[in-house]
């Protein structure tokens, strides 16, 4: 009972910080941040076994509205009211949820805020009060005195190649689910192996249109088939779905798997109505993040086991680590880290004062007075005003005419996203050096749609090589190892894994079955699009003209879609090298045409 009753008072202390720090973001970095409802659907009144194990859990669809006011009651009211609707009302605020069974549904308000920019921004005014910016630059090695005190780090530009030396008084690794990498490098000089500081537990997430999160609400399962919470989440004008929670090395590549997209699109169906079919290309983007969980390897036997962030000095090296804690509380843990190495009669931390880069001058009106000046989109100007605060005006001056009636100004980086060129030049002063770092974290195309970022790379390598004078071969350079990137993304197609499945199943062509294969969204004909993914499949460039004459030839009635009628007339017919790559794929035995047509129709369609 007592270990029951310390658990649940650190796990009260954590969730009060989170309300402090989550009141000083949205009120003063507003720019930054935005309120979120999320539907919490109950379908029994008693769930059996009790969700994470503990019985008083099973009660949670009961308790659920007093547990949410009072969860509102520790931010001191400051978030829009929680509330309980019917079954009824639910079907009409969130019309995709399954309402079989339901029985009423809870909403509570969350705060959401643009983590990579408040990244940027956290930098930009560190920058701003003096700092120096160095982030293209990695620690490669530690710097020791005579007794094998760290006073200096070995760091490598990784931008320019150059190793240079960097002397200091304090050193502090902030290194997330990397930290134990870093911490191995101060104990060079020491003889004893580190304990581990963090255990990195990997989460998948996957995006989905917009269409899934109606009203910009989320919907929350507290409870999946293995016990889990997962997400619904607007985002971006998208839907953030997440997450899985596996043990893992970290890795800066973010490559999800098949099985963890698989397992969320099945948990999805859950709460979905079931008239409502979740495919697997509405997958636009899937990636993989870690999360650091943390232990103090130098606390004392028998101290208790944080279950927030932990600061900890290495009495041998004298070096601060901070690992663990979430990004709600990262100004709490900035603080109480400078405040461990200044000490008690250091100055007075003011950051509770501050404002973040692009949060002096913010209105609420921001965007319709970038539409007013500069002629742009109500989409593109509401990003801006969003993510680039006040700054947003200098970040306009960069942007060029549309050569439209409207917008005038902004021209778009992908198709249906608000993201325009003037932000790579923006970027590029903001210390961006990477087409990477551009379309992943100063925008977030990649994390959105996959097929969109790699779309922009060629554009995206042109602007940043005029603006910062690459040459050729950097050019080069700097696009292929954005293309590997951003092809270790999920995306709205497995990587060769559903032509893979394929090949082991089948011994023999089936053609309806290849017709389905390539009909990703399973709308029971082909469009253009997805002629040209399985052209990308294949390994084969379709593009242009030649894109166009192959699904002409392909669309006998002209009718933008190709009907399976149409796709057997076409391989009957067709002497092309798609046709042939495509044959041979599927295993349809000869590439002739006549031996296709001696399978018969009932082969043909299975």
């Amino acid at each position: 009972p007592i270990q029951t009753i310390n658990d649940f008072y650190d796990e009260f202390k954590m969730i009060s910080s989170c309300h402090r720090e989550r009141k000083w973001m949205i009120e003063k970095q507003e720019h930054l941040t935005n309120w979120i409802p999320i539907v919490v659907p109950f379908t029994k009144w008693i769930v059996w076994p009790p969700p994470f194990g503990h019985w008083l859990f099973s009660l949670f669809p009961v308790l659920a509205p007093a547990v949410f006011k009072f969860y509102d009651g520790m931010s001191g009211f400051a978030c829009p009211p929680s509330y309980s609707i019917g079954k009824k009302k639910a079907g009409k605020l969130f019309p995709q949820i399954n309402d079989k069974d339901l029985k009423y549904a809870a909403v509570f308000y969350e705060v959401q805020h643009n983590d990579a920019r408040t990244n940027i921004a956290i930098a930009m005014t560190a920058a701003e009060k003096g700092a120096h910016i160095s982030n293209y630059v990695e620690m490669i090695g530690a710097i020791f005195d005579e007794k094998k005190k760290v006073v200096g780090v070995r760091a490598l530009d990784v931008i320019a190649g150059d190793e240079f030396e960097i002397f200091t008084k304090n050193l502090v690794f902030a290194g997330g689910p990397f930290t134990d990498s870093l911490r191995g490098l101060e104990n060079e000089a020491n003889d004893k192996d580190i304990k581990p500081a963090v255990r990195g537990a990997a989460g998948t997430h996957i995006v989905l249109p917009g269409y899934y999160s109606p009203n910009k609400m989320g919907l929350l399962d507290y409870n999946t088939t293995d016990g889990r919470f997962l997400f619904f989440v607007p985002w971006e004008n998208h839907t953030l779905v997440g997450t899985t929670d596996i043990k893992s090395d970290p890795s800066t590549a973010p490559t999800p798997t098949e099985n963890e997209i698989q397992w969320i699109l099945k948990e999805c169906e859950t709460y979905l109505s079931k008239d409502l079919l979740v495919r697997r290309s509405d997958v636009l983007s899937a990636w993989k993040g870690w999360r650091p969980l943390a232990v103090d390897p130098n606390a004392p036997p028998g101290a208790p086991v944080s279950r927030d962030h932990i600061i900890s000095t290495n009495p041998q090296t004298g070096v601060v680590f901070i690992a663990g804690g979430k990004w709600t509380t990262w100004r709490e843990m900035a603080e109480e880290a400078v405040d461990k190495i200044v000490g008690k009669d250091g100055p007075k931390c003011k950051t509770l004062e501050l404002k973040l880069h692009g949060g002096e001058g913010y209105t609420r009106n921001l965007p319709i007075q970038l539409i007013q000046k500069h002629g742009m989109s109500s989409d593109t100007a509401e990003h801006l005003a969003k993510t680039y605060g006040s700054r947003a005006w200098e970040m306009c001056e960069h942007s060029r005419p549309t050569g439209k009636m409207w917008p005038r100004f902004g021209i778009p980086l992908a198709d249906l996203y608000p993201y325009i060129e003037a932000e790579v030049i923006y970027a590029c002063r903001e210390y961006a050096c990477t087409i990477e770092d551009i379309l992943s974290r100063r925008t977030r195309l990649a994390f959105l749609n996959k097929d969109a970022a790699l779309a922009a790379v060629p554009r995206v390598s042109d602007m940043m090589a005029s603006e910062l004078g690459w040459s050729e071969s950097v050019k080069e350079e700097q696009v292929s190892a954005a293309l590997k990137y951003l092809n270790s993304y999920g995306g709205r197609f497995p990587q060769d894994e559903r032509l893979k499945a394929f090949r082991a199943q089948h011994t023999k062509g089936d053609i309806m079955d290849i017709f389905n294969v390539i009909d990703m969204d399973q709308s029971g004909f082909l469009d253009k699009q997805e002629v040209a993914d399985m052209a990308v499949r294949l390994g084969i460039t379709l593009e242009g003209s030649e894109l166009d004459e192959v699904f002409d030839h392909m669309d006998k009635d002209k009718n933008g879609r190709i009907e399976i009628h149409e796709f057997i007339a076409w391989l009957e017919s067709a002497e092309t090298d798609f046709r042939e790559k495509l044959c041979m794929e599927f295993g349809l035995g000869g590439k002739k045409v006549e031996d296709l047509k001696e399978m018969g129709s009932g082969s043909l369609l299975g």
